[in-house]
């Protein structure tokens, strides 16, 4: 399968854990797959430095979205300023999304988390995107004030606030 079917494709620069992430993201994510793993050769070391026959990319999809994990060294690092938005249904997805990526990652803000790669994931309820969405500024203040002051969304604490109830 050729990598370049979607237009864009994030790719994700690890210093040798790609393999391992691709695996970890896919037994999270119930539609998912590696695709592809390709491997350093000899050609190009005195570039990469990278032992030969050691994994340089894997091509994963996750419900759909393509990704590719590049094992390119320690020279750049995840940072908050990308992240990847997971949108749940209920506090039942909510909850699986949110144990699953932060074992072994850390909890941070208003449904964000790093895994234990250290990239960024925001878990979000597509309620509270309802919610944000309402025509009424009291409510979206109540519901903003709410859920700043939480980690890990909790939709029915975001209700009680919306409906003026918290």
């Amino acid at each position: 399968m050729a990598i370049a079917t979607q237009k864009i494709l994030p790719c994700l620069w690890f210093d040798d854990q790609a393999e391992d992430a691709a695996k970890f993201y896919c037994s999270i994510f119930k539609d998912s797959r590696i695709e592809t793993i390709n491997r350093y050769g000899k050609e190009g070391h005195e570039i990469h430095g990278r032992p030969e026959g050691s994994v340089m990319v894997v091509v994963f999809d996750l419900e759909g979205q393509r990704f590719v994990g590049l094992n390119g060294g320690p020279l750049f690092k995840f940072t908050e300023a990308v992240s990847f938005q997971i949108h749940c249904k209920d506090q039942q997805e909510v909850d699986y999304y949110w144990s699953k990526l932060t074992e072994g990652g850390e909890e941070v803000q208003c449904g964000w988390l790093k895994d234990k790669f250290g990239l960024s994931w925001q878990v979000v309820p597509t309620a509270l995107i309802d919610m944000l969405m309402d025509k009424d500024s009291g409510k979206v203040a109540r519901v903003t004030k709410a859920y700043l002051h939480m980690k890990r969304f909790d939709i029915e604490a975001l209700r009680r606030a919306f409906d003026g109830k918290a």
